[in-house]
């Protein structure tokens, strides 16, 4: 359970305020809970893991009337958490567009050694005390006496995987309640733009067999902290919708 509080989910241990920004209806006709498009980055907020110096950075960079975050790492890792969080039961889709320079040369998903990615975004679902047993209570209340918060139920982790793989769903080395999904594969597409849709509530009952919390926040990384190389990437844009 250490790792679980002091790793990769730890992101949501950021003291945002759950302020839901207003659906509209997208130029598309569907039904968006928000769009972001990278003017700046006052919808998000750095984490940094305690444990790791060496932080990852994101910029916004501007192209005739384009704005992209561009995210760098080199033997380093830390993330941009946005603010609000979202009822996925009520906007469950998600799409974005995102690019990358090069995969990591020593980067492996199934080990912890090779748990690096040069971009993932991650869809972190909230604890709900309420729906807990009692075991789980006590962990979650310990966890909350030291950090002040509760840390999350569970992640996916959408990642650009450095390698071919044969599964689309593979659980975190590190916890069972992190499962990545490898929604790129090794380095044919790097250096040109992908775009991404998912369905967040398919992809939860696929990956952990069960529905998920009603409440989740999204985060974008590139760590290299394990593996000690470097990358850099692209996100376009990213929408929620119904």
């Amino acid at each position: 359970m250490i790792v679980f509080f002091q790793h990769l989910l730890l992101i949501m241990l950021t003291l945002f305020p759950a302020i839901m920004p207003s659906a509209a209806l997208g130029a598309d006709g569907r039904d968006t809970l928000f769009r972001e498009d990278f003017e700046n980055l006052d919808n998000w907020k750095p984490f940094f893991f305690p444990k790791i110096k060496k932080h990852s950075t994101y910029t916004i960079e501007t192209n005739d009337k384009d704005h992209i975050l561009k995210a760098e790492s080199s033997g380093s890792a830390s993330a941009v958490v946005y603010k609000n969080s979202f009822n996925i039961y009520e906007h469950p889709r998600v799409t974005w567009r995102w690019k990358i320079g090069n995969v990591y040369t020593k980067g492996d998903a199934r080990t912890k050694e090779g748990d690096d990615y040069p971009i993932r975004v991650y869809i972190m679902f909230e604890y709900e005390p309420e729906h807990a047993g009692a075991f789980e209570k006590l962990q979650y209340g310990v966890a909350r006496s030291i950090y002040g918060e509760y840390p999350p139920h569970s992640s996916l982790s959408y990642v650009w995987a450095n390698k071919d793989d044969p599964d689309r769903f593979l659980k975190s080395p590190y916890t069972d309640r992190a499962m990545m999904v490898l929604l790129e594969k090794g380095r044919q597409k790097a250096g040109t733009w992908q775009e991404v849709e998912i369905n967040v509530l398919e992809d939860y009952q696929q990956a952990f067999g069960e529905k998920p919390p009603a409440r989740a926040r999204i985060a974008v990384m590139n760590d290299s902290d394990n593996t000690g190389e470097s990358a850099v990437s692209y996100m376009d844009y990213i929408e929620v919708f119904k």
